[in-house]
């Protein structure tokens, strides 16, 4: 489906023209909608296809660095020159890429015909020369030679050959769940499975990323020990000192689950006046009390909360066109541009920048940040190897109740008895006239939950609302064929990809408020769900602030039944941290103060009775370490060599020297920089 996204209340007819970065960002999104949702990989496609659009820019202009690729060009007509060289740039990253597709010939054939539509033929593939279609594919040639070897296994199809689960498959036909450890993830076993955006993929789920937190990233250092980026510890465990944390996180996301019925009568309001304006990792903001950019209050904005819950649910999901998460923010950082009261001004200060160059940094300085949240968030991921909801609250309900010791059902492991949400089944609430009366397969003892009641038999006609179900009963607020992303819960990637995005375009813009004070989507009445019938009236979400928009996507996975508050606020935090590094990086290669930073070389004892030479290297560039017999002598080195890491280092053995070697390490020109 297509949905607009209006941005302001404000009206306007026709968009700004597109730059030539923009034309192929459009054209990367339309490839990620109809390929594997796949968030690491995709955020790895935006930003090496960011990457190769700016270094393209970047040769042509006096100042900035290219990350990557860095050569002076010039041309009779630079603007021509650059609109060229950036389309071949991106054309072959993005062609490469999306070979891979499952949806291949339909992707290729789309970049093909871009290149064709704007008169540049996708049959140049010289690299030698001066013309801007040589710069394009040289650009384009170290790109991907850097990405070859960035251990995304982007050769086996971004496949994770040494993980393998340490539950056996949760099987949705059956109730309840056979499970080993219930603190780790297990997959889920379908009779039929779909990906959201509609693709049919295997019955029995493979952890999707599992290896990405060796990915190579763009902003961020391990210190020496550590093994995940902006590591948040561990996550609430069941039957340890942290259980009451399990099971109250697990509650929350029934309490939201509760709320999925818009004929209950409970409203709410979702204006910035009342929500929003939260802590970072938080959920305790009230909302701001003037539009900054009006001066006038924001107005009330009442909905059902049933409404609101499944609309933010599905929004959220993967994009409202599935161009999953770091897509998403593409698609709004885009909407943000077009909006007529909107100034490219970078910072928010100084002149106008035209529209080729504000595109190139956002997507440069944005898709860098997504790409190392998907590193940092996959690394968790695959370190704590933790549950999802799905698997833990049906667990906890098929082994009773853990509130009353001497009561009915109980073990340690079980739900906690709440009024009107979680009890137990007695023989006088099954009867006729009952509480518990008409639960369906329910017996005496069972743990019944208030909660939506699952997909409807036409979700195009139909909406199930919330109902006593048995908790070995429970599904998230997902299609049946999907039910829950194929990798583990902690943490939130979709917390952490829209935090880190709003960092970004609070920065670039000078300003952390949408366009005019207030972003707005309109989920039309009856039209905009999916998953069942709905919303029932038009439902407008509201947000002050890209923060505000970055908190929405990370609590909307817990009305989901996706995630719980544990592996929301960490990945919001993580998501924080990653884009505030991405951008002071990317900051220095827009004003090419990247070039003016000298390593610094350090010296330490080596176990070996040597000493060690380790010295800090920004990813991309040349280093070479060299060596001279006196101080002031000539160094000489044995070629420079393109950073891989954050930092190098060479061991030195002491008996093999005799007499003193001095050293030293320099940022070579090999580059041409």
């Amino acid at each position: 489906m297509t949905i607009a996204c209006a941005l302001a209340a404000t009206a306007f007819s026709g968009l700004r023209a597109q730059s030539i970065a923009r034309i192929w960002n459009e054209q990367n999104l339309a490839a990620i909608r109809i390929d594997f949702p796949n968030p690491p990989v995709h955020a790895r496609n935006l930003f090496h296809t960011s990457v190769a659009m700016w270094d393209a820019w970047a040769a042509y202009d006096a100042t900035a660095v290219g990350y990557l690729h860095r050569e002076s060009a010039t041309a009779a007509d630079i603007a021509a020159a650059r609109r060229e060289a950036v389309s071949y740039a991106a054309y072959r990253v993005l062609a490469h890429r999306y070979a891979l597709s499952v949806n291949a010939a339909t992707s290729l054939a789309a970049l093909e015909a871009q290149m064709t539509t704007l008169g540049y033929s996708p049959a140049i593939t010289t690299a030698t020369g001066t013309s801007p279609a040589a710069v394009g594919n040289r650009v384009a040639a170290t790109v991907l030679a850097f990405a070859a070897s960035d251990q995304s296994n982007e050769s086996i199809n971004y496949t994770d050959p040494t993980y393998a689960p340490v539950n056996s498959p949760l099987i949705l036909a059956l109730p309840g769940t056979q499970i080993s450890d219930p603190n780790r993830w297990q997959p889920l076993a379908f009779e039929f499975r779909v990906t959201q955006n509609g693709l049919i993929a295997d019955e029995v789920q493979t952890f999707i990323g599992s290896h990405w937190g060796a990915v190579r990233p763009f902003g961020m250092n391990l210190a020496e020990g550590e093994t995940v980026y902006f590591d948040p510890g561990s996550p609430p465990y069941i039957g340890t000192s942290t259980d009451a944390e399990f099971k109250s996180g697990n509650v929350n996301v029934l309490e939201f689950s509760a709320k999925l019925d818009p004929a209950n009568g409970d409203m709410i309001d979702i204006s910035p006046a009342a929500r929003g304006n939260n802590t970072l990792g938080q959920n305790d903001g009230t909302g701001r009390a003037l539009n900054p950019v009006t001066q006038s209050a924001y107005a009330p904005n009442i909905v059902p909360h049933g409404d609101f819950g499944r609309v933010i649910a599905e929004f959220w999901a993967d994009g409202p066109d599935s161009e999953t998460p770091p897509g998403h923010w593409n698609t709004l950082a885009n909407e943000v541009a077009d909006h007529p009261e909107f100034e490219r001004r970078f910072e928010g200060t100084g002149p106008e920048l035209d529209p080729l160059e504000w595109d190139v940094k956002v997507y440069f300085a944005i898709n860098a940040a997504v790409h190392d949240v998907a590193v940092a968030v996959w690394g968790c991921k695959e370190r704590y190897d933790y549950v999802r909801p799905i698997s833990s609250l049906r667990y906890m309900g098929s082994k009773g109740q853990s509130t009353d010791s001497g009561g009915t059902s109980y073990h340690a492991h079980g739900l906690p008895l709440i009024d009107d949400l979680i009890e137990v089944a007695t023989s006088s609430s099954l009867s006729s006239g009952g509480r518990h009366f008409g639960t369906a397969n329910a017996q005496v003892g069972d743990i019944l939950i208030f909660a939506w009641g699952g997909e409807p038999t036409d979700p195009q006609t139909q909406f199930t609302g919330t109902k006593w179900i048995r908790a070995i009963d429970w599904l998230p607020y997902q299609r049946d064929t999907f039910v829950t992303p194929a990798f583990a819960g902690y943490v939130s990637g979709h917390s952490g990809f829209s935090r880190a995005a709003a960092e970004v375009l609070t920065r670039i813009t000078g300003s952390e408020y949408f366009p005019g004070g207030m972003g707005t989507f309109t989920a039309a009445k009856d039209q905009f769900l999916q998953f069942e019938l709905g919303p029932s009236v038009d439902v407008v979400l509201q947000w002050a602030t890209y923060y505000d928009a970055a908190d929405e996507a990370g609590i909307s996975r817990l009305y989901g039944g996706i995630h719980v508050p544990a592996d929301d606020g960490p990945g919001r935090i993580i998501g924080s941290q990653c884009g505030i590094a991405a951008w002071d990086l990317a900051e220095k290669y827009f004003d090419g103060s990247i070039l003016q930073e000298r390593p610094q070389l350090n010296v330490a004892p080596d176990p070996s009775g040597g000493f060690r030479l380790t010295w800090d290297t920004n990813r991309g560039l040349f280093y070479e370490l060299q060596t001279s017999d006196t101080v002031n002598g000539t160094f000489t080195g044995s070629g420079a060599a393109r950073a891989l890491n954050a930092s190098d280092e060479t061991t030195v053995q002491t008996d093999t020297l005799d007499k003193a070697v001095f050293y030293r390490v320099i940022r070579s020109d090999a580059a041409g920089d």
